[in-house]
């Protein structure tokens, strides 16, 4: 059981951008990850652990996208 959840502002971000027909794939990928955090039972996959970590180590990404892998990287497995 994860420890960490998502928090009311986070998933209120990251559900308009689930709802914002401009929102890019990856932002929405994210936003998708934070939102499932919102749950105990649910942690973040290696597999999203990698996408987030790429989007925050690149410069082409907007600060919001930056701040939702930065959520889904702060509710990851510790022992990865």
């Amino acid at each position: 059981m994860n420890k960490k959840v998502t928090s009311s502002a986070m998933a209120s971000k990251a559900a308009r951008i689930l709802q914002d027909g401009n929102s890019s794939q990856i932002s929405k990928k994210l936003a998708g990850s934070v939102l499932s955090q919102a749950n105990r039972e649910n942690e973040t996959g290696k597999k999203m652990e990698k996408i987030a970590s790429d989007v925050l180590k690149s410069n082409k990404y907007s600060e919001e996208t930056k701040s939702l892998a930065g959520s889904v990287v702060s509710q990851s497995d510790k022992q990865r």
